[in-house]
């Protein structure tokens, strides 16, 4: 079933844009490009929503480097403008969502998070080691490179499952 023919309209609010500048600049105000970004917001913000409400906006290309943490990863980062388009994709599209995912699902969800998995596999080791009386196993395990393997196409298909508002559709691919 479909839902919502009119998100774009909320993605691209003014309110919905300065909210999303509010979330993404939280924790990165010594950065640079934010400071840059920052110092002319209004006008950022105003352009950007100008470009999105008229079809002219265009995802810049991604900023490649490697980090670790502990472990080697490969980081794609976008630039300020796009990911303060990306908040506001996700502000409006998660509450959407979030009613879907499985309960214990915890990563980027309100409300969850890593302490209450941790909490929530502490519930059941109890029960299955029965108050830690019995052997309990757990499998930690990483998918290596799980994102890029990720088959945009048929992700794709699945939002569009939910979303019948094409502008949407059109933000989110250029994404």
């Amino acid at each position: 079933m479909k839902i919502h023919p009119h998100l774009f309209s909320q993605i691209i609010r003014l309110d919905n844009l300065f909210e999303s500048w509010k979330e993404f600049r939280r924790g990165k105000r010594k950065k640079k490009d934010v400071q840059i970004f920052e110092r002319h917001l209004e006008d950022n913000l105003f352009q950007l929503h100008h470009q999105l409400k008229t079809k002219t906006y265009h995802h810049s290309d991604y900023t490649s480097f490697y980090i670790t943490d502990p472990k080697p990863r490969h980081i794609c980062k976008a630039r300020v403008r796009d990911r303060i388009v990306h908040h506001a994709v996700y502000r409006v599209l998660y509450p959407l969502f979030d009613q879907i995912f499985i309960f214990d699902s915890y990563s980027c969800r309100l409300s969850k998070g890593t302490h209450k998995a941790v909490g929530r596999l502490e519930k059941f080791a109890r029960k299955v080691s029965r108050n830690y009386t019995r052997p309990c196993y757990v499998l930690k395990c990483d998918i290596k490179k799980f994102f890029n393997s990720i088959d945009h196409w048929i992700l794709f298909e699945l939002i569009k499952k939910k979303i019948s508002d094409q502008e949407t559709l059109d933000l989110i691919w250029k994404i």
